[in-house]
């Protein structure tokens, strides 16, 4: 038969396809001498066959727990379902890549009626008892049942009204049994189910609860984010229970052992004592900085210390650690490799390289493309934040600025972000449901939990600002408003504008500009470029584009679209002009205008550019786009031109197209409009002659768009040779060129073999090319694609990945 079950000992870090990242690395770890809660991982191939077996869980697979079950009651000395020494586990998930919070969670299974009773007893401690039951309770009937969460948590939060108690730990365990007779009750009245009080059926229960949660929407969304794969299953950890809710000696706790947002190398992470796991990334109450745990456990912050030193030099990465005090001994839960900012990410990877601990190469593959557009996040500038005056302060949970109008659900802040709105999601705290929104937002804010809750490791992960637990405002998620302690009130709506990096809030908009490169990006680019084989251009149409460009290390500009030079207020009209003439002498007139400006802009760039290589595209959109769409903008520009308005509406009626992106665009602009093509021509030519008189060896390639045969190619081809060979006669000099095309429509691709006798260089223009091949318009695709993936008919959107097996062959 084979094993679906292993205990914790059985294992090592490089298993963890099968046991799950969690379970590989606390097998690791036990291996490394830590102390580590004993317990067993049912794997991720047990996962996958539940699926198989439709949500069914095998009879091998529940033989195995029961199996390991006893052998973990054997090593701990505790026996499960026991009244006098019971042993308590929780049932965590744990997949083979790391999804924080996606997944869920049972603590203190194994208690019921009879055991917590006898337990309490034995204990001493009638409060930790009670406590860890209506625990298990609320977790089990929101887990394992899918009851309303929410009606649980307004029966704990109307006793503690009643009680007139603020803090959860106040209540005593008199109060704790009531909140239990009162849970029971209501999952009673919504499942029509007692509580079980059979110990084997809460665990199996559970076990398929958390597999079950692999594919919850939640869990769906984050995977499609993260491009994780939907076949990876989970596993699953049942592990002994550490108390960290036992007494005032005990605590748990999450620790980073690099700071997440930053990358400074000091340890950062907070705690609670008296508390369990939960409670840290729930964000219910608002914890204790790692450092104030060396005043409060001074030999227990000592080992931590060491514990820190352990894991990241055996790992050789960021570690982000959880761990429990159980009446004054330590145990770590688990460890696994830090969620981080990409500026974050970045420092470490610089820093372990000076450190000597991992090589160029190794931080290289570490850093992903995601991480380096990160970095590009936007910061409030300084002279307008001087102005505005923070009305809150919270935790700076993940660093950069966010602008936008407040929205109090996931739901709301999507339907806003899809009516082009900029939004900030504001929750008391955020859960894994609300992904969705935080995904569509430009920064999160909430009222409680802390630096390691689910917001901030969620928001640090998606590079998305974050402040968590401001306090000193009241988010009324009803009403859909905010109180802020001055008397202010902001509803949904309006805008408000939060600081990631500092944790301060305020009302309105605050100006925000571009980051600037760190160091550690200068470094780690010098390092990428002495290990590259590829060599990256960017697409810049402006000199400010062409400066950016420079700045991050592009080695060329691949593309500069010379529509986009053209829709300056100054340009626009000139080119109108051009489209609209009435006879030759003012077409012309309005050519020359246009090859100036064109000129002047590829002088520019080509400075900029320093003799790396400029793509330069001619005009691809139909003429059409150009001209005015509002009764106001014709009414300009007809009063510019001196014609009538129904002379402009004439031709803009004339110039209309059904299909745009395949009609009168492209190299078919120049065939019709030969003058066009020779103007630009003209204008490239004179740019590197000047350029040339003051130094500068410049070689443009220039790219014929949507070209579909060669003889079509050889017609632009040669109006483009004989004009700048027409220009090298009249200022008696030699100039260098390419011409290429842009590969973007499948009979490009058919005939490319005889393209490719007559171009200098192909570009395949990927979304052209992947619209005509699928059929899908790219404007369009939006409304049904999702629907593509949710039913998994396609991978992956094939105008943000690119298609290999169709538009790639």
């Amino acid at each position: 038969m084979k094993k679906y079950v292993y205990m914790f000992n059985e294992g090592n870090k490089d298993m963890k396809f099968l046991l799950g990242g969690k379970g590989a690395n606390i097998a690791e770890m036990i291996k490394l001498g830590l102390r580590v809660p004993k317990g067993f991982t049912v794997t991720t191939e047990a996962c996958n066959l539940y699926y198989k077996e439709k949500e069914k869980l095998s009879k091998y697979v529940v033989e195995q727990i029961k199996k390991k079950m006893c052998m973990l009651e054997r090593q701990t000395g505790k026996k499960f379902g026991d009244t006098s020494n019971p042993l308590l586990v929780s049932v965590r998930s744990g997949a083979p890549v790391s999804m924080p919070g996606m997944m869920d969670t049972i603590l203190n299974l194994g208690l019921n009626d009879k055991i917590a009773e006898v337990f309490a007893i034995k204990t001493n401690n009638e409060r930790f008892v009670y406590d860890s039951y209506r625990r298990l309770i609320l977790m089990y009937a929101d887990v394992v049942s899918s009851l309303p969460r929410e009606n649980f948590d307004k029966i704990f939060e109307d006793i503690k009204k009643k009680k007139h108690i603020e803090n959860d730990y106040e209540l005593s365990s008199e109060d704790l049994k009531e909140v239990i007779s009162l849970y029971k009750e209501e999952y009673k009245k919504l499942s029509n189910k007692e509580f079980p009080q059979d110990v084997y059926v809460q665990l199996i229960e559970a076990v398929k609860a958390v597999f079950k949660s692999f594919n919850t929407n939640r869990a769906i969304t984050y995977r499609k984010l993260n491009n994780i794969p939907d076949n990876i299953g989970t596993a699953v950890n049942v592990q002994q229970m550490i108390y960290g809710n036992l007494n005032d000696k005990s605590l748990t706790g999450v620790a980073f052992t690099r700071n997440p947002s930053t990358g400074e190398n000091k340890l950062y992470g907070e705690f609670l004592i008296n508390a369990q796991g939960e409670d840290v990334v729930s964000g219910i109450r608002t914890p204790k900085h790692i450092d104030e745990l060396k005043s409060i456990m001074p030999k227990i912050y000592s080992e931590f210390l060491e514990v820190v030193k352990t894991l990241e030099n055996h790992y050789l990465d960021a570690q982000d650690i959880e761990f429990t005090v159980e009446n004054g001994i330590l145990y770590i839960l688990q460890t696994r490799s830090a969620k981080r900012t990409s500026v974050a990410a970045l420092k470490i990877v610089v820093d372990l390289v000076k450190e000597k601990k991992i090589s160029k190469e190794q931080a290289i593959l570490r850093i992903s493309e995601d991480d380096i557009n990160n970095l590009l996040h936007n910061t409030f500038d300084s002279e307008d934040l001087k102005k505005n005056k923070a009305v809150a302060k919270g935790l700076p949970a993940s660093p950069g600025s966010g602008v936008g109008k407040i929205y109090f659900s996931a739901e709301d802040a999507v339907k806003a972000f899809d009516r082009g709105e900029e939004v900030i999601l504001v929750r008391d705290e955020t859960s894994p449901e609300d992904i969705s929104g935080m995904h569509k937002s430009n920064g999160v804010l909430t009222m409680r939990g802390g630096m390691t809750s689910h917001a901030a490791v969620v928001a640090r992960g998606m590079g998305r600002c974050c402040v968590c637990g401001c306090e000193s405002i009241n988010i009324d998620i009803k009403n859909k408003c905010i109180k802020f302690n001055n008397g202010k009130v902001l509803n949904e709506g309006d805008v408000i504008s939060i600081d990631g990096s500092t944790g301060n809030v305020y009302i309105g908009e605050i100006k925000e500009i571009e980051p600037t490169i760190s160091d550690e990006f200068d470094i780690f680019m010098n390092w990428t470029d002495k290990c590259s084989k590829l060599k990256v251009y960017a697409n810049a149409d402006t000199t400010k584009d062409s400066v950016n460009a420079l700045n991050m290390g592009a080695k060329g500009i691949g593309l500069c679209r010379t529509e986009h030079m053209f829709f300056d207020q100054k340009k626009i009209l000139s080119i109108r002009k051009m489209i609209l003439s009435l006879d030759s002498e003012s077409k012309s007139n309005a050519l020359d205008e246009l090859k100036e400006y064109q000129k002047k802009d590829f002088i520019d760039i080509f400075k900029i550019m320093n003799g790396k290589p400029v793509t330069i595209r001619y005009l691809d959109p139909p003429l059409h786009e150009f001209l005015p769409k509002t009764k106001e903008e014709i009414n300009a520009l007809a009063t510019y031109l001196g014609v009538s308005n129904k002379k402009i509406e004439e031709k803009i009626k004339e110039l209309k197209e059904f299909n745009p992106m395949m009609g009168h665009r492209g190299c078919r602009l120049d065939i019709t409009n030969e003058d066009i093509a020779i103007m630009q021509s003209k204008a490239i030519a004179e740019a590197v002659i000047e350029v040339e008189k003051e130094g500068l060896h410049v070689t443009p390639e220039i790219m014929i768009p949507l070209t579909v045969d060669v003889k079509e190619f050889n017609y632009v081809k040669n109006i483009v040779v004989n004009t700048i060979k027409q220009v090298m006669k009249e200022n008696n000099i030699k100039i260098k060129y390419k011409i290429g095309t842009m590969i973007e429509t499948p009979r490009a691709c058919i005939k490319s073999r005889e393209l490719a006798k007559e171009s200098d260089f192909f570009s395949f223009g990927t979304n052209d090319l992947t619209q005509l091949t699928f059929g899908f318009s790219r404007d369009d695709a939006s409304k049904f694609i999702n629907s593509y993936l949710d039913k998994k008919l396609l991978e992956n959107d094939p105008f943000k990945s690119l298609d290999i097996g169709g538009v790639g062959e």
